[in-house]
């Protein structure tokens, strides 16, 4: 975490991640992240309770992992990655309604991702997240950005704002579209190669993934897209304009 993502994300005013912003109080944090080093990263950052008032009482590296840890541990705050194997960001989101929901324990999402891509900030603020920042954020401002969301409050790094603003400002806005919502941020980008006509080694080497992996979101994409074949989901995807 740079000095340099401090001015890129400025979502935080403090001088340094010390117990003076937290005082006595304390948030408890889940962090769910698919690379064990960025974790133990975030946790030596914020993670000294003593110091910085977060206290992290779990961790997860995919989705089901992140289910069964929030359940178990009911945290103030979920630090979230957007892609995550087993459904991604959303797919967590959407497994933890229920806790988002409670009136009394809200359990609250702040994503924490490397992408700033738009359609990865709304599809994760649509889904129930309280904030998205990128991982460039300085510690100080992350412990910030926690403790704000635990409040209730919304934090954006100042670039991704503009993107929520854009869209749910906009009146031309296209209608949700519930089918393309049932595919992870992965299966919309494996779906958009195989609709431009990308083999499968094509799409490993461009996704940096396996062909048998590409073999599998494609199976996963027609399972819930209800398509029999590469034909109709190329079909699909042009009449949404998604090639």
């Amino acid at each position: 975490m740079s000095s340099e993502g401090a001015q890129q994300d400025g979502t935080g005013t403090g001088t340094g991640t010390g117990s003076a912003a937290a005082g006595d109080r304390t948030v408890r944090v889940v962090l769910v992240d698919d690379h064990r080093m960025f974790r133990t990263g975030v946790q030596a950052e914020i993670g000294e309770t003593g110091r910085t008032g977060v206290e992290v009482v779990g961790e997860a590296a995919d989705v089901d992992q992140a289910v069964t840890v929030i359940t178990a541990t009911r945290p103030e705050v979920v630090l979230l990655d957007v892609h995550l194997p087993g459904g991604g960001g959303v797919e967590v989101l959407r497994r933890s309604a229920a806790m988002m929901a409670d009136a009394e324990r809200p359990v609250r999402f702040l994503a924490l991702s490397v992408s700033d891509a738009a359609e990865d900030v709304i599809g994760v603020i649509r889904g129930g997240a309280r904030g998205y920042v990128t991982k460039t954020i300085t510690g100080t401002d992350l412990v910030n950005a926690v403790f704000r969301v635990a409040d209730g409050d919304a934090v954006f790094s100042p670039r991704l704002a503009g993107f929520v603003l854009d869209a749910f400002a906009s009146t031309d806005a296209p209608p949700i579209d519930e089918d393309l919502d049932r595919l992870t941020q992965r299966e919309r980008e494996v779906l958009r190669l195989i609709a431009r006509g990308y083999a499968y080694k094509e799409i490993a080497k461009q996704l940096f993934i396996s062909v048998k992996t590409v073999e599998s979101h494609v199976s996963a994409v027609l399972r819930k897209l209800q398509l029999s074949n590469r034909h109709e989901l190329t079909r699909w995807a042009a009449a949404r304009r998604l090639v």
